[in-house]
């Protein structure tokens, strides 16, 4: 990932610590994961909710991006662990991809590294963002 500045809302922000708080309590197993999202939580830009940009990917966004390898596209949600689903395009915060989408904007580039190299997809639009429909309990 690199150090583009990223923009996380507070209610985000405390939702996902919560969640990190909960899971090193009961699962060693994804202690990288969890890792590398505080990694990401500590460097975020911390905003109030009715204050994100809205072309920022925030939890429960549905984006489309672009592999720049690929040059597939895809249109994904960023979510909570307990409602990701692969086969509904749902993914978790927790995954690699989604602890890199996450405070990105339209345009950026994001890189993660992966078993087999670096991966990089640009953020090509945020369909949905639940700060700008207003959806702040989301």
């Amino acid at each position: 990932m690199s150090d583009r500045e990223i923009y996380i809302t507070k209610f985000d922000l405390e939702r996902l610590w919560s969640l990190i708080d909960e899971i090193r309590q009961h699962d060693d197993k994804r202690k990288a994961n969890l890792d590398m999202l505080e990694k990401e939580l500590d460097r975020g830009l911390v905003v109030e909710p009715d204050e994100i940009p809205k072309d920022v990917i925030t939890m429960n966004s549905r984006i489309v991006f672009t592999d720049l390898d690929s040059g597939a596209t895809m249109t994904v949600s960023l979510v909570f662990p307990s409602d990701a689903n692969f086969e509904k395009k749902r993914i978790s915060i927790l995954s690699p991809i989604g602890t890199a989408l996450l405070g990105y904007r339209v345009g950026d580039t994001v890189e993660w590294n992966v078993p087999s190299g670096t991966k990089r997809l640009r953020v090509d639009n945020v369909v949905y963002q639940p700060e700008a429909a207003g959806d702040y309990h989301l």
